[in-house]
């Protein structure tokens, strides 16, 4: 026979393709030289795919070694369901079966998950649209789904993959979810607690068996994760009260058959309560043993804390890094006596290398430029490695409050002992809002404002703000813009311009209004790394409107002392203040009676100096637990009209009581005065009462008022006082996006004594007020949201004028008792 035609055909499958490959052996044939090399079977891979990927070429010897790794090659490829070779004299012919393409990916009934969010999480293990189909990937998924919903107590959640196929080899691939309703706590035990009480130890779990808000926090929902964290909380309580044996020896979970309640139960062993003997060192320390000493903070003679014994050896390690000692060990090995329950802790340290930082890398930023997070980093490369930097820069990348998570990552470089590289890893966050609003009332009608702003535009970190106000007695429209890095120093530059039209405080019938315009430029001058200092200058001009004096002359033709007392009451609707400082009177014409109301100066400008320096080294802006801010501002008007100065200052100190309260303190004091023997200006004054002032008042009514309209004008001196108890809301548990405070209040606004003013009109003005209430504060999706019921407890009462019953010599207080507010903290 000249030409013997063989056929060699393997068939497999990745789990069984040795099995199938041995079992073939038996029509193993002779090696030949390969003279062509066909594929059959393919429709969408490209044929150069499977010429690259088997281990053959035209020209070469064919073996069945070579046709064996040939299937193993494709079949790793995951695009063929089947793969065999047929060999035809010279001829290898590659016959494949491609697997379905998937066309679409679907979620029906998924309400817990966010249907974009676990198609996403599908594309990045390859089950999404255009990707080969592949069962075991899909059961995989389909497990893996069912776990998560296990995990937001939903045990009775089901998942039904239909894989449906279509035209042209493709399927659609759709997860049927049936949710359930999710499984709740029933109780909660903790079996072998003798120290302190169940219901203190459970008091410090964030999971609960509910309350009347467990439809917002959810605490009641079982969660292996957040059972997990209470019980870190509780060794943590136990540790830090002497309990350095302490240990959680089992968790049980039952669920009913209905799989609707959950009942757990934990099993602890207390052990003895231990007292610090002594504490002493052991290792090397540099040479710096003293200065070592001084951070330990365990104290002797105490109960054991393990809090402190962590605080200790991490200022250790800190204090080892600031030296270049990227590695350094600390530990914190008991002595134990006990007979005595007592223990003597030894702090073992070795430095290991000193290593400086070859390369430090930036991932994540897929907006904000590299450059706007690297000048933020105070550790530099091909320096030596420097914990404190490190964590300096990690915290000032932190602050620009770009990210929702900022971590340093330290690796080792391969073959350089001495080396290692920083990565910083961030997670962008949204930096942008938008803000739509309209508003209607008897006075205003409609009312639009817009605002938009950007902290980081473009990526840059510059912010920029537009903001825009219809009202009929408050138009504005301003633009601000911040350079953080105006100089390559940090030096900060903003700049900002504005025109605002407003009818302010209390007006009746009078049409007046004061327009102010202006811009201004200031810079902001990092001394420290924690102190900012400012310095600014502007120019500002004010214009006063006293509106159109009605025409009362026909009136006064028929009765003219109606006519008079009209005039008289038109003059009487603007604040005497007002008209004293811009120096306005009445026109008269023909028969005596006023035709204008003129002023000397209708308008004033000046340009305002600024100075003022800031620290805020609190744990969280939006929900402080501890920390303090101070602000202090010093402003002088100089040129023009304008011969001043203004101070004001600023305190918020925060005291975190327990892990569920915290104290909070507030004090601010403002004092101004004018210079040159010029009036210092009416619009500059300070003001209070209010939701972040003086609660249970009206917004900035406080202080000195206008004898006749009653209208609130400020003051030249400010003092006010807070205290604020924040605590967990009923039913919220230690969700601290939802709290309960108690408050109180004090201050007031004070000015200098009038000319006119009655003993009984100044004691009035200079009387603290003072108020208590009861409020809520929740960190909506709309950002910050604080309402307040407040009593006000000291308050001025009207005092009639026996002269005049119509006007009272003293106005009574205008008071509020339900307040709402978005944003400040007080």
């Amino acid at each position: 026979m000249n030409q013997q035609i063989s056929r060699f055909r393997l068939r497999s499958v990745a789990a069984v393709l040795t099995s199938a490959l041995a079992a073939t052996a038996a029509w193993a044939i002779e090696p030949f030289t390969v003279r062509d090399i066909r594929i059959e079977g393919l429709q969408r891979v490209e044929p150069g795919t499977v010429f690259a990927s088997i281990p053959l070429r035209v020209g070469e010897t064919y073996t069945d070694d070579r046709g064996s790794a040939a299937i193993r090659a494709l079949f790793d490829l995951g695009l063929f369901k089947d793969v065999r070779i047929d060999v035809n004299g010279n001829v290898v012919v590659v016959i494949v079966e491609e697997r379905p393409t998937i066309a679409d990916v679907d979620f029906v009934g998924a309400k817990e998950f966010d249907k974009e969010a676990l198609k996403k999480a599908l594309r990045e293990v390859g089950l999404t649209d255009g990707r080969p189909f592949d069962k075991a990937l899909a059961d995989r998924a389909e497990q893996e789904l069912k776990r998560q919903y296990i995990s937001r107590s939903l045990y009775n959640a089901e998942v039904v993959t239909t894989v449906t196929p279509i035209e042209r080899n493709r399927v659609n691939l759709t997860f049927t979810v049936t949710e359930g309703a999710p499984a709740r706590i029933r109780d909660i035990r903790i079996v072998g607690a003798n120290a302190f009480s169940e219901s203190t130890l459970l008091g410090l779990f964030d999971q609960d068996t509910g309350g009347w808000l467990s439809w917002y926090t959810k605490s009641n929902q079982y969660s292996r994760t957040k059972l997990n964290a209470d019980l870190e909380t509780l060794k943590q309580y136990y540790i830090t009260r002497g309990y350095m044996e302490f240990r959680v020896d089992s968790t049980q979970v039952a669920i009913s058959p209905n799989r609707q309640d959950l009942s757990i139960t934990v099993n602890i062993h207390e052990g003895p309560k231990y007292v610090v003997s002594g504490v002493r060192l052991d290792g090397n320390y540099l040479g710096r043993d003293d200065e070592f000493k001084s951070l330990i903070t365990i104290k002797p003679g105490e109960a054991y804390n393990g809090e402190q014994v962590t605080e200790t050896t991490k200022a250790f390690n800190d204090y080892f890094a600031s030296f270049g000692y990227a590695f350094a060990r600390v530990q914190a090995k008991p002595e134990i006596d006990r007979e005595n329950n007592r223990v003597a802790l030894v702090l073992q340290a070795d430095p290991s290398r000193r290593v400086y930082v070859r390369r430090i890398n930036v991932s994540g930023n897929n907006k904000t430029r590299d450059e706007v997070i690297r000048r933020e980093f105070r550790q530099f490369e091909a320096s030596w490695y420097d914990g404190d930097r490190i964590k300096l820069s990690r915290e000032r990348v932190d602050r620009l409050g770009y990210f929702t998570e900022v971590n340093v990552d330290t690796q080792e470089v391969p073959g350089s002992p001495d080396q290692v590289d920083l990565t910083y890893n961030v997670v962008e966050k949204p930096t942008g809002s938008l803000q739509l609003g309209a508003g209607f009332s008897s006075s205003d009608k409609i009312s639009l404002n817009f605002g938009i702003t950007q902290e980081n535009v473009f990526g840059s970190g510059n912010y920029l703000g537009l903001n825009v106000n219809t009202s009929k007695y408050y138009r504005t429209i301003s633009l601000t813009t911040t350079d953080p890095y105006f100089t390559q120093d940090g030096i900060s530059r903003t700049i900002s311009v504005f025109h605002q039209t407003t009818r302010p405080y209390y007006s009746t019938d009078g049409d007046y209004s004061l327009v102010a315009e202006g811009g201004s430029i200031r810079f902001g001058v990092p001394f420290s790394e924690v102190d900012t200092v400012f310095f600014g200058a502007g120019i500002e001009r004010y214009k006063f409107k006293p509106g159109d004096v009605p025409d009362y002359s026909l009136l006064a033709l028929v009765n003219p002392a109606l006519a008079t007392y009209y005039r008289d009451l038109y003059g009487k609707s603007i604040p005497q203040a007002y008209l004293n400082y811009f120096q306005c009177g009445f026109q008269y014409g023909a028969g005596g009676y006023a035709t204008s109301l003129d002023c000397n100066r209708d308008s004033v400008w000046g340009v305002p100096l600024t100075i003022g320096w800031a620290r805020d080294d609190r744990d969280s802006a939006l929900v402080p637990t501890k920390g303090r801010v101070q602000r202090a501002n010093l402003e002088f008007g100089v040129g023009g009209d304008f011969s001043y100065g203004k101070t004001s200052y600023q305190f918020q100190q925060y005291i975190p009581l327990s892990k569920q309260y915290t104290l909070a303190l507030n004090a601010e004091l403002g004092y101004a005065k004018a210079f040159g023997g010029k009036d210092y200006p009416i619009f500059k004054n300070f003001y209070a009462g209010g939701l972040g002032s003086i609660r249970g008042f009206e917004q900035n009514s406080l202080g000195p008022r206008d004898t006749v309209t009653t209208a609130a004008l400020g003051g030249t001196k400010k003092a006010v006082f807070n205290i604020e108890l924040s605590t967990p809301f009923p039913g919220a548990g230690n969700d601290r996006t939802l709290r309960l405070y108690t408050f109180l209040d004090a201050g007031n606004v004070f000015a200098d004594r009038r000319d006119g003013q009655t003993d009984e009109q100044w004691k009035a003005q200079q009387r603290i007020r003072a108020s208590f209430g009861l409020g809520i504060s929740w960190i909506s999706p709309l950002g910050p949201l604080r309402i307040a019921y407040a009593v006000p407890i000291r308050q001025q009462k009207e005092v009639p004028d026996p002269n005049n019953p119509l006007v009272p010599l003293v106005p009574a207080d205008r008071t509020q008792r339900v307040q709402f507010q978005i944003g400040t903290a007080f």
